[in-house]
């Protein structure tokens, strides 16, 4: 048995730090950071072992869920270190954290060959957002997600967090406008838009199709609009402006799915 970790210039302490705080320490170490049992056995079971895994003693005690999951790792041969709880507040991104810290390879999913939803997703820049409309992403079936410059790091601890594995089950991109309208050059390009005409639930959404969703900070980009083939809206009562992009997403996303159920 190891000794309990205390130090905060542990190397591994470190690097947990770097990873929780930084995307280029993200990119760099292609490793981002899990904290709680349910992102850690989610990741476990779609295959991604953890590279190692912090725990506090109160985490593993009789009947807690993260007793049985360090077992489990442990059975397959996962370093599992403890740490003290000055450590553990010091590594963690939550306030109130669950005692289970886990250093993960970046998810890299593969693209399908054949597209047949694209969700390109335009300056969304809050945490929370972007992490419920990956969720919402994946439970639609949507094949991939593009992120256009301006988009918060999808990788962001806030992000994983409100994502609850969906990084796992979605391939997740960042790209240029340039490669975006390259890489999705034969499919129908809708962009969402407050002040368009055509409804959404208009389009026929049985042909394979590309959505973009702005941020309701500024609205779509200028490339976005140029790309565009067609613009959409969801209609609003007279008294709303415009819905949480996360929420527009998810309207159009599983009207989309409607359709196809047909």
């Amino acid at each position: 048995m190891t000794d309990t970790i205390t130090s905060l210039h542990n190397e591994r302490v470190k690097l947990v730090r770097a990873l929780q705080t930084s995307g280029k320490s993200r990119r760099k170490e292609n490793q981002i950071v899990l904290e709680g049992v349910r992102l850690i056995a989610d990741a476990l079971a779609n295959g991604t072992a953890p590279d190692f895994v912090f725990y506090s003693g109160d985490s593993i005690e009789k009947d807690q869920p993260g007793a049985a999951l360090i077992a489990d790792l442990e059975r397959q041969e996962v370093t599992c270190l403890e740490i003290t709880p000055e450590v553990l507040l010091h590594i963690a991104d939550t306030q109130t954290p669950q005692g289970l810290i886990a250093v993960v390879p970046m998810p890299q999913l593969p693209v399908p060959g054949t597209l047949t939803l694209a969700l390109i997703l335009d300056g969304i820049a809050d945490p929370g957002n972007l992490g419920t409309i990956l969720r919402t992403a994946a439970g639609s079936g949507t094949d991939v997600v593009m992120l256009a410059p301006g988009c918060v790091d999808a990788f962001n601890p806030k992000v994983l967090r409100s994502g609850m594995g969906a990084h796992f089950h979605i391939p997740i991109l960042r790209k240029r406008w340039a490669d975006i309208e390259r890489d999705l050059a034969g499919l129908p390009m809708y962009l969402a838009d407050t002040h368009a005409e055509t409804r959404y639930y208009s389009v026929d959404w049985t042909i394979p199709s590309a959505i973009i969703v702005g941020g309701e900070a500024h609205g779509a980009a200028s490339t976005a609009q140029q790309i565009a083939a067609k613009t959409i809206a969801i209609p609003m009562a007279a008294a709303t402006e415009s819905l949480n992009a996360a929420v527009a997403a998810g309207v159009i996303l599983f009207e989309v799915r409607r359709q196809r159920a047909v």
